[in-house]
């Protein structure tokens, strides 16, 4: 497994508009998997604001994600996502997804 810092993220649900999500902290992991050698978790760390937005989008079974990797100046590359938690951390929420991601064109 590696894993990175996340520094952006936007979600791109279907037919809804695009939404920055402010991050307090993140990661995103490739698994490296065998099985799955594409999958990886990404974590974002947020506000409680941010949950019933989450809570909404949640049973969306492929999410758009377009994130940062590593430096505010890289390229954003996409991921093809899902959610599969959210949890309440103090005053504020991490949020899990599942994702794999898209090839560049």
């Amino acid at each position: 497994m590696k894993t990175f810092k996340l520094k952006m993220l936007f979600v791109l649900p279907n037919n809804l508009e695009q939404k920055e999500i402010k991050l307090l902290d993140g990661l995103i992991i490739n698994k490296e998997d065998d099985y799955y050698p594409n999958q990886w978790l990404i974590e974002a760390f947020v506000s409680k604001d941010y949950t019933t937005y989450f809570e909404k989008i949640m049973n969306i079974e492929e999410l758009l994600l377009k994130v940062k990797i590593s430096k505010t100046d890289n390229e954003p590359v996409l991921f093809k996502s899902k959610i599969i938690g959210i949890n309440e951390i103090g005053e504020n929420i991490n949020v899990l997804f599942k994702g794999n991601l898209e090839k560049k064109k």
